[in-house]
């Protein structure tokens, strides 16, 4: 069987791919299944739209995917499906979603793991709200045939606009990859926080608490991220994020954090942070907010807080007790490997492309 898979950016680059379909590929011969990739953006392309200005480029590279895709119409006589992650073009109406699934009659698979229909733009593109269509979303939900999502709170709008909606989380690889535990009496303890710089506002919730426990506590606060977030108010050291490093750099973290704003759009995410960092024997402390209350157990495995002002109370308990974050990393690990990892979720997602 031939898919063909329509992607923001070309392979082992973002994040959401990478763990959403990408680490699935690896068991595509088991399967008898051929994924076609087909990225929007190519490599120089992808990196440049997160540079400021270059309006020019970025147009360009724009009209450029957008005349690979009108290229693909021709070819969609070879694929039994196409599966779609977040949507075949970044800007403008869902019009090839249409043709595809209306001229064409292609079984379509969507596949997204944010709340997408809430528009939003970054700091770098302050005028992208304006040209994304977010409404498209629904529609392009009511041309599937099926519908994947990462958390419950996308289920439900996507149940709105499709009958066949399924719950498939962003997962890991925790034989091949994820597959190493921290050891938690290294020094000094790090209290790391992991992701993009459009992310950066969540990290400022919890800035001043993090700056008041470094009084207190000799530890590091280290980010991994894209972009340096220049932080002012605070001490911490940056690691740019690099995919051959990746594992090495995660391991580095004691306490793992992710605090969130309690909004419609966080209630979209899927808990990622948390999820990597539980996968490799490091307790998650996170914010009471949609996915992280369903990953992470409270007192178990991390701390999920109602509060900003608890922030300080539960990562000091971390930060004080070699033998709480050995426990609490422990549990997690085994809760990822039960209900977040590849061998939970390998055969779900091959049961998405049925043969006729």
């Amino acid at each position: 069987m031939k898919v063909l898979v329509l992607t923001r950016a070309p392979l082992h680059i973002n994040p959401s791919q990478r763990f959403r379909f990408e680490i699935f590929l690896p068991f595509s011969t088991q399967h008898d299944i051929d994924f076609i990739i087909k990225p929007f953006f190519d490599a120089n392309s992808w990196t440049s739209l997160f540079n400021k200005g270059n309006f020019f480029n970025k147009s360009t590279n724009i009209i450029l995917g957008l005349l690979k895709r009108c290229a693909i119409l021709p070819t969609l006589f070879k694929y039994e499906y196409v599966y779609i992650h977040r949507e075949s073009a970044p800007v403008g109406p869902p019009i090839l979603e249409w043709i595809m699934a209306k001229v064409f009659k292609k079984k379509l698979i969507y596949d997204f793991d944010d709340a997408i229909w809430i528009p939003t733009s970054s700091v770098v593109n302050p005028f992208a709200a304006k040209i994304k269509c977010n409404w498209k979303i629904s529609k392009i939900c009511s041309y599937s045939q099926i519908v994947t999502v990462g958390n419950s709170f996308l289920a439900t709008f996507a149940k709105n606009h499709c009958e066949d909606v399924r719950i498939i989380p962003t997962i890991v690889d925790t034989e091949n990859y994820h597959n190493r535990i921290k050891n938690q009496n290294e020094t000094p303890i790090v209290i790391g926080w992991t992701g993009t710089f459009t992310n950066f506002y969540n990290l400022e919730i919890i800035l001043p608490y993090l700056a008041s426990l470094k009084k207190k506590y000799n530890f590091t606060f280290l980010i991994i991220a894209d972009k340096n977030p220049d932080f002012k108010t605070i001490d911490y050291e940056f690691k740019k994020w690099d995919l051959n490093t990746e594992i090495d750099d995660l391991l580095k973290i004691n306490i793992g954090i992710m605090p969130l704003k309690n909004s419609d759009f966080e209630m979209g995410k899927c808990a990622f942070k948390a999820i990597q960092y539980m996968s490799l024997g490091i307790p998650a402390v996170v914010s009471a907010v949609g996915a992280n209350k369903k990953v992470v157990d409270h007192n178990i495995n991390g701390y999920v807080l109602e509060n900003v002002e608890e922030w300080t109370e539960k990562l000091e308990q971390l930060l004080t007790s070699q033998q709480l974050r050995t426990e609490m990393g422990l549990h997690a690990r085994k809760k990822i490997i039960a209900d977040y990892s590849v061998n939970a979720y390998k055969k779900e997602f091959f049961t998405l492309f049925k043969k006729n």
